[in-house]
C-alpha cells in the first residue's frame, strides 16, 4: 500500500509541475489518498472477516473432531466391556460343560467300579462252586 501512496505522490508532483496548480492538485491527491485508504481499510475489514470466518470453521471442525474422538473412545470402551462380559460368560459356560463332563465321567467310573466289583465277586463265586464240585 505504501507503493500506491508513493505513486500518488509522484503523480501529484508531475501534475503540479505541469499545471502549476499546487493547491488544487494537493486537495485532489489528498482526496484520492483518503479514498484509497478507505478502500484499503474496507478491503482489510473484508479480509479480516473472511479470516475470522475461516478461524471459526477451524474451531468448529476441531470441536467436531474432538467430539468424534470422545464418542469413538466411549463406543470402543463400551464394546470392550461388552466383549469382556461375553468372553467371561463363554468361559463360565465352557467351564460348566467341562465340570459336568467330569461329573459324568466320575459317575461312570463309579458305576464301572461297582460293576467290576460285582463281576469279580461272581467270578470268585463261580470258581468256588466249580472247585467244590
Amino acid at each position: 500500500m505504501e507503493i500506491e501512496v508513493s505513486d500518488v505522490t509522484n503523480k501529484r508532483l508531475k501534475s503540479s509541475v505541469e499545471h502549476n496548480e499546487t493547491t488544487q492538485t494537493d486537495s485532489e491527491v489528498a482526496k484520492a489518498v483518503e479514498e484509497e485508504t478507505a478502500a484499503a481499510t474496507l478491503a482489510s475489514e473484508q479480509v479480516e472477516l473472511e479470516i475470522a470466518n475461516i478461524l471459526e470453521k477451524i474451531n468448529r471442525f476441531t470441536n467436531l473432531v474432538s467430539e468424534l474422538l470422545e464418542s469413538g473412545k466411549s463406543m470402543l470402551k463400551e464394546l470392550s466391556n461388552e466383549l469382556e462380559e461375553r468372553i467371561i460368560l463363554i468361559h463360565k459356560e465352557q467351564m460348566g460343560k467341562w465340570q459336568e463332563e467330569i461329573k459324568e465321567l466320575r459317575l461312570l467310573d463309579t458305576s464301572n467300579e461297582e460293576a467290576d466289583a460285582l463281576l469279580l465277586n461272581a467270578k470268585y463265586l463261580l470258581q468256588n462252586v466249580r472247585g467244590e464240585s
